[in-house]
């Protein structure tokens, strides 16, 4: 395999630093080439100095100063803004790029990246949940590849390598549950930051991990299923699996049902994603499947978590709908970690932006833009109007 040059957009997050571990476990085949970060500028000089990247950008520029005083004389080029991380995005010394960076932000670069003709690794899945139907058009303009980094879509894609798309019936999407799987609707009112912090399997950011515990995570994963594998939503079912190890399952016409196992460990669908079609080989310790003798299976609860509810509407309606939940819950979930509004106001918020918000139902990019302004003004302004109360 010739050696890969790696874009990591987001190198400070969770996805991020697993991927430069993997950059660090195969030196000869991948090499860092972009690395970019949005406020955390000591851990990403750190990262610089380490696998001397041809680029890093920090993306709040008030860091800059401080970010060029850590990299004096290493030789780095560095630059600093939103846009200058779209620009690292389509870097010419770059042969991949890994969209690590959590939320709406991960947009514009990605379209960067693909309009670049960059094989796109992608973790960021409000990318498709925001423009799916945009960014599959372009990657057919472009002729560009998506592999997913996420678990469960990972899981999918490999569960469809060598088959016929045709012959897929239905895509059947596991979820833990979170950490309130077995709480009541009372037990919910009283949950904290902390507790929903508390993911009973994975280790994740603080986004993605809240998003995990009121289900939305599953329900933006379905929207960005729904794009990758080009299927229907009624296509998609969404079962929980608390123990993690069937990372999700491809039923086909034939009534066969396939499934990619693995231990909750985000490495092992990062190094897939970068590797593919290859695979390569890890000091990790086998699975054994006699640790893990009771996989169990059940279905949501829409009434405890309605956000995945809202999800499935929100793909059904179409157009900017998704865009309007994203946005909504991206201000839901920072005003619950600030202790503004409990747990249990995230799902209002989100259905208050929908049923407020303009929608447009054949968006291109500019709408797009302006309709996610729009619902996280929305969601502010009832984010705060709940907090007062």
């Amino acid at each position: 395999m010739t050696q890969k040059t790696i874009g990591v957009l987001g190198s400070t997050g969770s996805i991020g630093t697993q991927t430069l571990d993997i950059i660090a476990e195969y030196p000869d085949r991948f090499r860092a080439g972009v690395l970019t970060a949005r406020r955390q500028w000591q851990l990403l000089a750190e990262q610089a100095l380490k696998f001397r990247p041809d680029l890093v950008v920090i993306g709040e520029e008030r860091y800059l100063p401080d970010l060029k005083s850590a990299l004096v004389g290493s030789g780095i080029e560095i630059a600093a803004g939103e846009a200058a991380i779209a620009a690292a995005a389509a870097h010419p010394s770059v042969d991949s790029v890994v969209t690590a960076m959590v939320g709406y932000s991960g947009l514009i670069p990605t379209i960067e990246a693909i309009k670049a003709g960059k094989t796109i690794a992608l973790s960021n899945k409000e990318t498709l949940v925001v423009a799916g139907e945009l960014i599959t058009r372009l990657c057919r303009e472009y002729d560009t590849e998506i592999i997913p980094v996420d678990s469960e879509h990972s899981a999918i894609f490999q569960c469809l390598v060598g088959e016929r798309r045709d012959e897929m019936q239905k895509i059947i999407l596991t979820a833990s549950g979170g950490p309130f799987r077995t709480y009541s609707r009372e037990q919910l009112e009283h949950v904290t930051p902390a507790d929903a912090l508390k993911h009973p399997n994975w280790d994740m950011g603080a986004k993605v991990t809240i998003d995990s515990a009121s289900m939305m995570n599953k329900g933006f994963e379905m929207i960005e299923a729904r794009w990758l594998f080009d299927c229907r939503p009624d296509q998609i079912e969404v079962v929980v699996h608390p123990q993690s190890i069937v990372h999700s399952m491809v039923e086909y016409r034939d009534g066969s049902v396939k499934a990619q196992l693995g231990v909750p460990d985000m490495h092992t669908p990062i190094r897939y994603a970068l590797s593919y079609p290859s695979r390569l080989g890890t000091v990790m310790p086998p699975m054994r499947l006699e640790d893990y003798m009771h996989l169990t299976f059940e279905r949501p609860d829409m009434e405890k978590f309605p956000l995945l509810g809202y999800a499935f509407e929100a793909i059904g309606k179409g157009g900017t709908m998704p865009c309007i939940l994203n946005a909504a819950n991206e201000i839901a979930v920072q005003a619950f970690l600030e202790g503004e509004i409990r747990f249990t106001d995230m799902p209002k918020v989100a259905r208050h932006t929908m049923d407020t918000a303009d929608w447009s139902p054949s968006p291109d990019l500019d709408t797009l833009v302006a309709t996610n302004a729009e619902a996280r003004s929305i969601a502010r302004t009832y984010t705060d109007k709940i907090a007062k109360k």
